[in-house]
């Protein structure tokens, strides 16, 4: 393992430890403030490489920055999901604005000099995301947690029947973070394996609507 891999882990450890503190068990809440800083990677990377493809006034950046910010959208919609199950008070609610403040500026300073450990390390981020996910819908399915109606607006984002539930709909997130997981770790110059691979029983990884057309 060298310094960026354990530097990658070691703050992955590092942001799990708080997630643990405040949030322990209840996955609901501790997915609406993870999917809020889970946001910010895929958007500070596009718009970095955007703005590099402008400075060199290249092509060939295009697929790489519409892939990073359909991450970020993703993300983005995991968050609208688990609002509507987790209803944050108004403390989680601060906490997340603090979050979101002091981990964007952090990952833009990060991602500027040391983009492949950055990557890596969103890598681990998604991997913890997944493991998070599993354990939640192995509560659901075991009866600790109700497994309630889906929110309507992620019945539709993953053409689901109109009858699934919150464990349909998990699983379609942990699909998509395993996809993420997958993505940033070709970014950092590493391989995916097919045995990280999580299938959604439920539905269809969310895709990039935008990745047709011009490659620009």
């Amino acid at each position: 393992m060298d310094l960026s891999d354990k530097f990658a882990r070691g703050q992955t450890m590092f942001f799990r430890f708080f997630a643990d503190v405040f949030f322990a068990k209840r996955y609901g809440h501790r997915a609406v403030v993870l999917e809020t800083v889970a946001g910010v990677p895929g958007m500070v990377a596009g718009m970095w490489i955007h703005l590099k493809s402008l400075r060199q006034m290249k092509t060939g950046y295009g697929p790489i920055i519409r892939e990073l910010l359909a991450e970020a959208e993703n993300e983005r919609m995991h968050l609208m999901f688990f609002i509507e199950i987790a209803k944050p008070n108004w403390l989680e609610r601060a906490l997340i604005l603090s979050a979101q403040a002091i981990f964007w500026n952090y990952y833009f300073l990060f991602y500027v000099f040391f983009p492949k450990t950055a990557h890596k390390m969103v890598h681990y981020f998604e991997e913890e995301a997944v493991s998070s996910y599993t354990n939640y819908l192995e509560l659901i399915e075991s009866g600790q947690i109700e497994d309630v109606p889906a929110p309507q607006l992620a019945i539709e984002y993953y053409n689901l029947p109109a009858e699934a539930k919150l464990s349909d709909m998990i699983k379609c997130v942990r699909a998509d973070e395993q996809h993420h997981a997958d993505v940033n770790l070709r970014l950092a110059g590493g391989r995916t394996s097919e045995h990280t691979n999580v299938s959604t029983d439920a539905g269809q990884v969310a895709g990039d609507p935008n990745t047709t057309g011009a490659q620009a």
